[in-house]
């Protein structure tokens, strides 16, 4: 059984950083994702949806200012662009 967890820790050795990091911070994110809905089950439903329309908003203002959104949402913020205020280009 020793020479399993060897193996194993020779194998975890041999995996980048940067996966480990990445792997590391999915999981935080999960956490904090279940931990979310939970509290978000509790509230208001009325607060819930103003807060979540409130970051739609942001999120959405911001993708059509910088042009930064993700590829697939390109055709979407194209067509509602010309309506909000664009960052000026020098």
């Amino acid at each position: 059984m020793l020479s399993f967890a060897v193996s194993l820790v020779e194998k975890l050795h041999r995996v980048p950083r940067e996966n480990l990091i990445n792997l590391g911070l999915g999981l935080l994110v999960l956490v904090v994702v279940v931990t979310l809905i939970k509290v978000a089950s509790r509230i208001n439903r009325f607060l819930l949806f103003a807060i979540i329309l409130v970051t739609v908003m942001v999120v959405g203002l911001t993708w059509v200012y910088e042009r930064n959104e993700p590829k697939f949402m390109s055709p979407l913020i194209d067509a509602i662009a010309p309506f909000f205020p664009q960052r000026p280009k020098y």
